[in-house]
């Protein structure tokens, strides 16, 4: 008895047959380079609408940000700017592709996190210095919550 059933083989029901077509995504402005053992990486500003800020630049050097060579990150497929004052380096739109040791990211951020909670407690301090027995005034409070839904309350 044949068959009269009409059916694909087997070999057309594969996933890569019945899989999705992704979804277009807006590519990143600025992608993030492949993540390398002992660097983080930042985007340091090189000019502000067309004005060159080499105050910032010679800054981020001097805290210990390194350009990152243009053969090094080739595979991102972003254009260097044309007037670039880095043309051995990758700088677009203004901003130029840096990286620095971790071990002294982790110190720069300790340094400034010790230098908020100074300035946090020096503001505590002068506030707190105005409080008079009579009327005391409450310790700032420094916690936040995050409410959902409008506001209103449910009826």
């Amino acid at each position: 008895m044949a068959n009269s059933d009409p059916r694909s083989p087997r070999t057309n029901d594969t996933r890569e047959a019945t899989q999705r077509t992704e979804a277009w995504v807006e590519p990143s402005k600025l992608p993030d380079p492949d993540p390398q053992d002992g660097y983080v990486y930042r985007w340091i500003r090189t000019a502000t609408l067309g004005q060159a800020d080499p105050t910032n630049v010679s800054t981020r050097f001097r805290e210990g940000w390194i350009p990152v060579p243009k053969e090094e990150v080739m595979h991102l497929g972003l254009m260097q700017d044309h007037k670039t004052r880095f043309p051995d380096n990758l700088e677009v739109g203004g901003l130029l592709l840096c990286k620095m040791e971790t071990e002294r990211a982790d110190q720069r951020a300790a340094h400034f996190t010790k230098m908020t909670k100074n300035q946090i407690q020096a503001s505590d301090h002068n506030f707190m210095k105005q409080a008079d027995p009579r009327m005391p005034i409450l310790a700032p409070s420094r916690s936040t919550t995050v409410t959902f839904g409008s506001g209103r309350p449910n009826k």
